[in-house]
């Protein structure tokens, strides 16, 4: 029997964050909105997502913050 599944992280881009000055580079940058969660998948269709978390990224060096 052949079982073809995966499992990871997925990041899903829901569009622009607010400006503010990043606490880790010092720049004031617009922010980009993600949403990040964990997915089984059995022959490419997800089963099971947990772990869901959104937050802010900075444009310019990456840093996080919870949004």
């Amino acid at each position: 029997m052949f079982l073809l599944f995966g499992y990871g992280r997925k990041q899903k881009l829901l569009g622009p964050g607010g400006t503010r000055t990043c606490p880790r580079c010092h720049n004031t940058t617009q922010w980009t909105r993600l949403k990040e969660y964990t997915q089984l998948t059995v022959f490419f269709i997800p089963v099971l997502r947990w772990g869901r978390k959104q937050f802010e990224t900075c444009g310019i060096c990456g840093a996080a913050i919870a949004a």
